[in-house]
């Protein structure tokens, strides 16, 4: 999504926010989703992140993404990517323009997209050092990188990628 990236200190009222948009998104397709959830720096209390709520709701599949689309429009999805690479990850819907934005993410429910993102959510909320390294690193890169969110998004990898498998050693 375009624009310069920004990161900000945290916001008190994103799970709020979060609630709010939820309850829309329900409102709208809630019974094609099997979970709903917060996800993404705005969801780790005290973590400073890009002024957007990303929200990932688990459907079954491809098909039943892609009924949901009309009535996520009537709520103000408007912007839609598919997102062809990954077989569980459907769209990327933003909508917008206001602050905070959101990001809601389809994805298949329970696949390996869907489990990395929780995954990676729950560690920084359970281990707020690595949470607080994150916000530095996101830092130093925003200020490297603002104008491009390609470059900003990958030089993260290699944090997110660890933490990952620090969360996997926590869970066995």
């Amino acid at each position: 999504m375009p624009g310069r990236i920004t990161v900000v200190e945290y916001d008190p009222e994103w799970p709020r926010f979060y609630e709010e948009e939820k309850e829309l998104i329900l409102d709208a397709v809630g019974e094609h989703v099997k979970s709903i959830e917060h996800f993404g720096s705005t969801s780790v209390t005290g973590l400073g992140a890009k002024p957007i709520i990303d929200i990932i709701a688990g459907l079954d599949s491809q098909e039943i993404a892609d009924r949901c689309l009309p009535a996520l429009a009537a709520v103000g999805y408007d912007d839609v990517t598919p997102e062809p690479t990954d077989d569980d990850w459907y769209y990327c819907l933003g909508k917008g323009p206001h602050s905070p934005g959101v990001h809601l993410h389809l994805a298949r429910h329970g696949s390996p997209f869907w489990k990395r993102h929780l995954l990676f959510r729950n560690y920084l909320r359970a281990h707020p050092d690595t949470a607080k390294e994150y916000f530095e690193l996101k830092l130093r890169l925003v200020e490297k990188y603002a104008d491009m969110r390609e470059a900003y998004t990958e030089s993260k990898t290699d944090f997110i990628e660890n933490v990952l498998e620090n969360a996997l050693k926590g869970s066995k």
